[in-house]
C-alpha cells in the first residue's frame, strides 16, 4: 500500500522533532518562568508511547513504544513486537537535520523526504500521534524525587513557526454584553462603521458616547460549566477582562491582569492578588485541559504539562511539579487576540427584546 505524503507547517514538523530530540536526549529538562533550562531539574525518559493510525481511513490504532536503554539505544516496539533498535545518536543526528529543515522552511506546509522515510522505518505514518485529549506525547518518566515511573501527556508548542494559539476564537468564545446609555440613533451608528480598524473605532464611540456595556452572559453554557471548575467568578472575571482588552485596546494578558488589580470592578479585598491568581489558574487550565466547546471534568489531559520548542530548537518542559513557573510563563507570554468578526459572529450590535447586545469574543495567542 502507497504510504502518504507527509506536509505540514513548522508547528506540525516540531512534534516529530520532538520525539527525535527527547530519544536522542533520554532526559527531559525542566524550564523557569522565562523559559530558561534548569540544569538541575530534569526527568530520565523511560519510555515514548505513541498511537497513530497508517492512514486516515483505517481506524484501527497501532501502538508504537519506544524503550530507552541505559546502552544509549532505542528499542522500537510496534503492537508488543520489537521491530528494531537504534543508538541515541542516530535520532540525535536525525533530530538535528529536521531542525535544520524546520527553519529553513518558509511559511506553510512542507515535506522533508528524509524525515518522513526515517517515520515510517519506525512504523510511524502521521506527523502528529493519535490522540483524543490534549497531549501531543506520552512520556514514561522516572521521578527521582519519589522514584515512581509515571506515564505522562505533553502538551507540545514550538517557537518554530508563527506564534501558537492558546484559546482558539469560535461562537463558543463570544461573551455577550449589553448596551446602555446609548440612543438608537447612536447604536445604530455603531455598526454603520466600518472603514479602518473596524473593532476599536467601534468600541471607541461607545466609550466616548459613555456607553456602558454590562456583561449578560457567555454565549456557550458548555464553556461558561466549564469555568465554574476552576473558579465560580471566573465567568464574571473573564468579562471584564475581555472588556477592558477591548475598550481599552489592550492586548497583553499580564496588562489587562494589571488594570483588573488596579480597577478592582469585583470588589475583592484590596491589595491582594486575587485576579492575577484566578486568571493564572484560568491559562493553565486551558493549556492542560479545557476546551470552550467540549464538557470537561476539571481535570488535566495534559497531565504531564507542557513541552515547548524553543526558537533555537532546545526542548523543554513545565512538568505539573514546577506549576507555578508554568502559570507565570502563561501570564507573561500570552496575548489577546482578534480574529474575524463575520466569522465568529462579534462586534456587531444586534436587538432582542427591546435590549441592545453585542458579543466581544475571546481569543488568546502566545506572543512570538
Amino acid at each position: 500500500m502507497a504510504v502518504e505524503e507527509l506536509s505540514g507547517n513548522k508547528g506540525e514538523w516540531s512534534e516529530p522533532y520532538v520525539l527525535f530530540r527527547l530519544l536522542a536526549d533520554g532526559r527531559i529538562y525542566a524550564a523557569d518562568e522565562n523559559l530558561n533550562k534548569l540544569s538541575s531539574v530534569y526527568f530520565p525518559i523511560l519510555k515514548i508511547l505513541r498511537q497513530e493510525k497508517k492512514n486516515k481511513k483505517n481506524k484501527d490504532l497501532n501502538n508504537i513504544d519506544f524503550v530507552v536503554n541505559k546502552e544509549k539505544t532505542i528499542e522500537v516496539y510496534f503492537n508488543d513486537n520489537l521491530i528494531k533498535t537504534l543508538s541515541e545518536s542516530e535520532f540525535e543526528t536525525e533530530a538535528d537535520y529536521l531542525l535544520e529543515q524546520i527553519k529553513a522552511a518558509s511559511d506553510g506546509t512542507f515535506n522533508v523526504e528524509r524525515s518522513q522515510n526515517f517515520l515510517n522505518g519506525l512504523n510511524c505514518y502521521c506527523l502528529k500521534a493519535y490522540s483524543s485529549k490534549k497531549a501531543d506525547i506520552t512520556l514514561q518518566i522516572h521521578d527521582i524525587n519519589t522514584g515512581y515511573n509515571p506515564i505522562c501527556g505533553f502538551s507540545i508548542k514550538s517557537q518554530l513557526g508563527s506564534a501558537a494559539s492558546l484559546i482558539n476564537a469560535d461562537k463558543n468564545t463570544n461573551f455577550v454584553f449589553e448596551i446602555k446609555n446609548l440612543s438608537n440613533d447612536q447604536i445604530k451608528k455603531i455598526n454603520e462603521i466600518v472603514d479602518g480598524h473596524k473593532i476599536i473605532e467601534r468600541m471607541n464611540f461607545i466609550k466616548t458616547n459613555n456607553g456602558e456595556l454590562s456583561f449578560y452572559k457567555m454565549k456557550s453554557p458548555v464553556y461558561t460549566e466549564n469555568l465554574f471548575y476552576i473558579d465560580s467568578f471566573m465567568p464574571e472575571l473573564l468579562s471584564w477582562a475581555v472588556k477592558y482588552s477591548y475598550l481599552e485596546n489592550l492586548t497583553s494578558c499580564k496588562e489587562v491582569v494589571s488594570l483588573l488589580q488596579r480597577r478592582n470592578p469585583l470588589h475583592f479585598p484590596e491589595n491582594k492578588n486575587y485576579y492575577e491568581y484566578k486568571f493564572k489558574k484560568f491559562l493553565c487550565s486551558a493549556a492542560l485541559g479545557m476546551m470552550p466547546a467540549k464538557e470537561w471534568d476539571g481535570k488535566d489531559e495534559a497531565n504531564g504539562g507542557y513541552i515547548v520548542v524553543k526558537d533555537d530548537g532546545e526542548v523543554l518542559a513545565y512538568h505539573i511539579y514546577n506549576r507555578d513557573k508554568f502559570e507565570e510563563y502563561l501570564l507573561n507570554n500570552t496575548k489577546f487576540e482578534r480574529g474575524s468578526t463575520s466569522k465568529h459572529d462579534f462586534a456587531t450590535v444586534y436587538e432582542e427584546d427591546g435590549k441592545h447586545f453585542i458579543n466581544l469574543n475571546l481569543q488568546i495567542r502566545f506572543i512570538k
